[in-house]
């Protein structure tokens, strides 16, 4: 394995931790308390990072 896809890996795991957490966190008690503003940029920041992780698993699928 090549070093690039390494590194692609890792961000694809470091990814998927930072997604879990603001997954849970978008469904929480506290994400209501939140500004509507705050809710809506936090819901597209957890959209735009589904799309990221979804492009690394087609890349990482690319290397077998």
């Amino acid at each position: 394995m090549q070093d690039y896809q390494e590194r692609v890996i890792d961000e694809q795991a470091s990814l998927l931790i930072k997604l879990e957490s603001l997954k849970k966190f978008v469904y929480s008690n506290p994400f209501y308390k939140l500004s509507r503003i705050d809710q809506y940029l936090l819901v597209e920041q957890l959209g735009h990072m589904t799309a990221y992780s979804n492009t690394l698993d087609l890349r990482i699928s690319l290397f077998k």
